[in-house]
């Protein structure tokens, strides 16, 4: 009987022993993910000029078309500062992602089985890759499409004002026309900056979509034939998202609701892919206890 409180101490320094271990290992990889993210934040910010130059490409060939200047202005004296100090913590986190999904990775690949290592790894190299084309596509298509819409708006109202006032529907054109407030564009880099960052994780996050299901799939959460089900309801749900991210633009939430349902399609034959390759594996362990 002297002996059980030794017993049961022996065994709870046993149990852990592992979970310190293991607090240790998750510190020594948060101290390596969060020197890189701080060493890529600071190579980020001298470059965030060039940057926020490249970001703000769509809105300066608009206004250029437009026949204006092709300026942004700030309101406050560390406006500028902090939109750079801004893009360089996105950025210096883009930049150290693979750093620190490497450090993710070392840390949960101990516990995995080899056949769950070799599930998890694409996914971790697919997700920035479509984060970045996702990024892109709004970089590229939306955001001009969308900064066109908004910025030309201001001269709708005008225009149908104009066109009401005028002898075209049988009444006076007002003679102090010419002397009414004019209203010009003029942009503020924070509020810009907001709205093209907008677009960019919106459409990078619609873009993971096939690693979100092909993950759920994978669990056994989703199945390609539920998805097939569903397929009407993802319709809707699709041009809703499509109605609240966008402009009220019809062609880009067209381009939207085209891309993200693609994406949909692409989920749903992975999740095929997944599942036949466990029903292989299945069939394999079957036959091996058979013999």
């Amino acid at each position: 009987m002297s002996d059980t409180p030794d017993l049961e101490h022996d065994e709870i320094e046993a149990s852990s022993a592992p979970l310190i271990e293991h607090l240790a290992e998750l510190r020594t990889r948060l101290i390596y993910s969060v020197g890189a993210f701080i060493v890529a934040m600071l190579l980020v910010f001298f470059v965030a000029e060039p940057l926020l130059n490249f970001l703000f490409e769509p809105i300066a060939k608009i206004l250029q078309e437009r026949g204006q200047d092709a300026r942004l202005i700030f309101t406050a004296p560390q406006e500028k500062f902090f939109v750079l100090f801004r893009i360089s913590v996105i950025g210096g986190l883009m930049l150290a992602f693979p750093v620190i999904a490497y450090q993710m990775w070392r840390f949960v690949a101990p516990g995995l089985y080899k056949n769950e290592k070799g599930a998890f790894l694409p996914f971790i190299i697919a997700s920035p890759l479509l984060f970045l084309l996702g990024a892109a596509f709004a970089h590229y298509v939306v955001t001009p499409l969308a900064m066109r819409f908004f910025i030309g708006f201001g001269d709708i109202l005008p225009a149908v004002t104009d066109l009401l006032t005028s002898g075209d529907v049988g009444e006076v054109a007002n003679p102090d026309a010419s002397q009414e407030l004019e209203t010009v564009f003029l942009g503020s880099v924070k509020e810009s900056l907001d709205l093209t960052l907008k677009f960019i994780f919106a459409f990078g996050l619609c873009f993971q979509l096939p690693v979100l299901l092909t993950l759920l799939g994978l669990a056994g959460i989703v199945s390609s034939e539920g998805l097939k089900d569903v397929r009407k309801y993802a319709v809707v749900g699709i041009l809703t998202l499509a109605a609240v991210v966008t402009p009220p633009d019809v062609i880009t939430q067209v381009i939207l609701f085209s891309v993200v349902y693609m994406l949909y399609e692409v989920s749903i034959w992975l999740v095929m892919m997944v599942e036949k390759k466990r029903d292989a594996r299945i069939a394999a362990e079957e036959a091996e206890l058979d013999l």
